[in-house]
């Protein structure tokens, strides 16, 4: 498991890195899909977002008997292959425009994730039920937690 979680560490850095250099200009044209957002506010986040899917990953790697790490790894997991289509592929189609994230969405976050999870069920580790409430719960958190994040990137930001 140890590559595949290093495949997950690697393809939501590049998806990260694809968002913080384009989301924030992306974000400033109006969009029922992104309020307005500064860069520092955008990159404080995504950094902390990218924390916290690395330490998802080191947990599962490093404990993997607790099922509350494995939960949160395939939270995230299925999160990210959930923002691959919504909001990206969505926003793209309904604006006719490009949003920032949806190349390496597409093409790392949906088929790295999905190898991920397809390899953890053929080696019994998780269950439909934990990926599915997994992902919804990691989900809603992730969602709470960007407009916090922009908030306090725009307070700690020069």
């Amino acid at each position: 498991m140890v590559y595949f979680v290093a495949f997950f560490c690697f393809a939501i850095t590049l998806h990260n890195i694809e968002e913080a250099i384009w989301l924030p200009e992306w974000s400033q044209q109006s969009s029922k899909f992104q309020k307005p957002v500064t860069s520092n506010e955008f990159h404080f986040a995504v950094i902390v977002i990218t924390m916290l899917a690395y330490l998802s990953a080191f947990g599962f790697l490093y404990m993997p008997e607790s099922d509350i790490a494995k939960w949160i790894f395939i939270g995230f997991l299925g999160s990210m292959v959930i923002n691959a289509i919504f909001p990206h592929l969505i926003a793209t189609v309904v604006m006719k425009k490009y949003a920032p994230g949806l190349l390496t969405g597409l093409l790392l976050n949906i088929p790295v994730n999905s190898l991920v999870i397809y390899q953890m069920f053929l080696k019994n580790l998780i269950v439909w039920k934990e990926l599915i409430i997994s992902t919804l719960v990691v989900g809603i958190i992730l969602l709470a937690l960007i407009p916090l994040l922009f908030k306090v990137g725009d307070k700690v930001s020069p």
